[in-house]
């Protein structure tokens, strides 16, 4: 069975980081005005929806996303739900288990959507992407559309990813996700020199 964790897009609907490019459609084409097939052109942000980082988002030496190893986005993975609090970071006590996967996704509840893209999103404490790393954790996603709060600027959380090599996948839909180990299959798009790519987030059941 696979699970999308991708929410849609809309052009002209879907809101993203404030200040960032929303997206847009532009129809060069259309059957119906006597093109031959219908042609469209999206305008966007790379860090649009559900999304990738690359570590140049964050670090002026780091890897370009189509640098990024492949297998960080396609193997066996653990959905966890966490008690986020809106506008506060996810700490190390408020997960249920140890991790058990190399992929670690993190349902905090406090995401409202790319339609209404509320500020008060929970992120998480660097010292737990400090632990998830000694865990073994090599990926972490989020259903924030950031793994940082909204108006860190010094993006505490982002620098321990960096320091740590780990790889991050931020606005995923995992409300109706029951917890428990899945197949992640989300690669981001060979985007050279690019800091990020949407992604198409597939979880497959292993039963």
């Amino acid at each position: 069975m696979l699970i999308d964790i991708t929410p849609t897009i809309e052009p002209g609907i879907s809101k993203v980081w404030p200040g960032d490019t929303p997206p847009t459609q532009e129809f060069l084409w259309k059957i119906a005005n006597g093109g031959t097939v219908n042609l469209s052109t999206l305008h966007s942000s790379v860090h649009l929806g559900a999304h990738a980082d690359g570590p140049c988002h964050y670090s002026d030496g780091g890897r370009s996303i189509d640098e990024q190893p492949l297998d960080l986005y396609i193997g066996r993975c653990e959905v966890m739900r966490v008690p986020g609090r809106r506008g506060e970071r996810i700490r190390i006590e408020d997960l249920p288990r140890a991790p058990t996967e190399a992929r670690l996704l993190l349902s905090t509840g406090t995401f409202d959507g790319f339609r209404v893209f509320n500020q008060d999103f929970s992120g998480l404490e660097p010292s737990l992407v400090d632990h998830l790393h000694t865990q073994g954790v090599r990926l972490v996603g989020t259903d924030a559309p950031s793994v940082d709060l909204f108006d860190d600027t010094k993006i505490l959380a982002h620098q321990r990813f960096l320091a740590n090599d780990m790889a991050i996948i931020e606005g995923l839909a995992l409300n109706d996700v029951a917890e428990g180990r899945y197949e992640l299959i989300a690669p981001p798009l060979k985007l050279a020199g690019f800091d990020g790519s949407p992604v198409r987030a597939v979880l497959r059941s292993l039963a």
